[in-house]
């Protein structure tokens, strides 16, 4: 018989070293998977002998909680990965989730800001205090590198390489990627480092991460969202933190960038997850076709 607490515990040790996973993906991936072994053993099965109807059978009591496709499809990788994992290491020879098809996620387009409301958000950033000149510097960080949450809080000081104007980015898989600074990100950032990262440091307790909270410690992906609300409201704009790296692809293809170019700065493992954004970029052209060709 499995023991089912013991291989959550090596599954884990499992997403963490050899898949690379970062810890908020390994803790969604185990959640799931503990509910799935759960509903396993309330059936008096494991994981080792459980049938493609079972598995169909837990999809579907998770779809009937008001989960929708994306989050059904996530559901079904987390317990493929899972089966990967105990034929690989349980001795398993099949895995009941081959031949279950995940469900059509309809395209969703994301959303962005236009290059003037970028400006206006931007610039209308304050410049009187340190917790001010760091905001303007991780924003425009976030915007010139198109950068996630995750990657802009981890951050480290000896990852952004300001004579050669290139931040280091670990990002999903603790993959690496070089990114230029834009120069409005480059000046916030030396502007930050001079004046306002001097002034939050706590000589006691050193922090290797670039940004810091008011006590001294590496900022939090929790106090940024809760900044960039509070931003937003003030600006009268909707957008999430997210919405600049949405952003930042867009204008760039708008720009002319090739999609493969945009791929490797954003870090997508697949050219599939980046083209979404050329549809936004066709919608930039059919307007601009609308608006200024004679015959539209």
């Amino acid at each position: 018989m499995m023991e089912t607490r013991a291989v959550l515990k090596e599954y884990k040790t499992y997403l963490h070293v050899e898949r690379g996973l970062s810890p908020e993906t390994v803790r969604a991936y185990l959640r799931e998977i503990t509910r799935y072994t759960a509903f396993l053993e309330d059936r008096r099965i494991t994981a080792l002998n459980c049938r493609t109807a079972d598995v169909i059978e837990y999809l579907e009591l998770r779809s009937a909680e008001g989960l929708d496709e994306r989050t059904i499809a996530r559901v079904l990788s987390s317990l493929r990965s899972f089966h990967a994992y105990i034929i690989l290491e349980e001795g398993r020879e099949d895995n009941p989730t081959g031949g279950i098809e995940a469900p059509r996620i309809p395209q969703r387009v994301p959303s962005v800001l236009s290059p003037q409301e970028i400006d206006e958000f931007l610039d209308g950033l304050g410049e009187k205090g340190p917790l001010d000149i760091r905001d303007r510097a991780l924003f425009e960080l976030v915007y010139s590198a198109g950068l996630r949450v995750s990657e802009v809080v981890g951050l480290a000081m000896n990852q952004v390489y300001m004579d050669e104007g290139l931040v280091k980015v670990l990002g999903k898989g603790r993959k690496e990627r070089f990114i230029p600074l834009g120069k409005r990100a480059e000046l916030w950032i030396r502007r930050y480092l001079t004046e306002s990262r001097p002034f939050l440091a706590r000589r006691e307790r050193p922090v290797v991460q670039l940004f810091l909270s008011r006590r001294g410690t590496a900022l939090s992906r929790k106090t940024v969202w809760k900044r960039f609300t509070e931003y937003m409201d003030r600006f009268d704009m909707t957008a999430k933190v997210h919405t600049l790296r949405h952003s930042f692809a867009t204008h760039l293809l708008s720009g002319g960038a090739d999609l493969r170019s945009v791929q490797e700065l954003l870090g997508h493992a697949d050219i599939k997850t980046t083209q979404i954004y050329t549809h936004l970029s066709r919608k930039d052209l059919q307007e601009s076709h609308r608006k200024y060709h004679p015959r539209s």
